[in-house]
């Protein structure tokens, strides 16, 4: 089949996948998109994708620099601008991943990050879907092991932190907690790569 020049040939398509599953997948899920900084991938929501060689290059190329211009990337990579564009946008649409500025939360005012470690009675699915709805909440992932669910919150104060628990511990099935308090960050990346 044909294509325009400068336009990419698997337009309506991700990496091999017809566009109607792609709107099925998107509408399941949610669309994901943000401002610039790194890329970081969704890994509890998204779908298995097969990815090509090309967008794992793109997505590499935005974790070094998520405000990488297209320009850039495409002769990375070797594809026009407009392409990178719409495979972005695509990669963006699926949920494989996110560009988002990742911020220093002590400098924004957020002097407090903890880990809490949760078990439930119930369904962890229903209550890891009840605090995903939670502002103060950044991370949200189930586990196997002693806990049920991590979450991750971001808090401006030990007061804060009190108020989040309490509403934590009231939510329903939810039998304890267990609450790690960060005292110093040494590394946080989101520069994995792809495989």
């Amino acid at each position: 089949m044909a294509h325009t020049p400068g336009t990419d040939p698997a337009a309506g398509k991700l990496d091999g996948q017809p566009t109607a599953e792609n709107r099925h997948r998107r509408a399941a899920m949610g669309s994901a998109g943000g401002a610039s900084g790194g890329a970081r991938g969704d890994v509890a929501l998204a779908p298995q994708i097969m990815l090509d060689g090309i967008s794992m290059q793109i997505i590499e190329q935005l974790q070094q620099d998520g405000r990488r211009s297209y320009a850039a990337i495409g002769k990375a990579v070797g594809l026009s601008e407009a392409a990178v564009r719409q495979r972005v946008q695509r990669l963006l649409e699926a949920g494989v991943m996110q560009i988002v500025a990742v911020t220093d939360p002590l400098t924004l005012g957020f002097r407090r990050q903890a880990m809490i470690g949760i078990r439930c009675g119930g369904d962890p699915a229903r209550v890891a879907d009840h605090l995903a709805g939670m502002e103060e909440i950044d991370y949200v992932v189930i586990i196997a092991g002693s806990f049920d669910l991590l979450i991750e919150v971001v808090c401006e104060d030990d007061d804060h932190l009190l108020e989040i628990l309490s509403r934590v511990r009231m939510v329903p099935s939810v039998t304890s907690t267990e609450t790690f308090v960060y005292l110093k960050l040494r590394k946080q990346t989101y520069s994995w790569g792809t495989r």
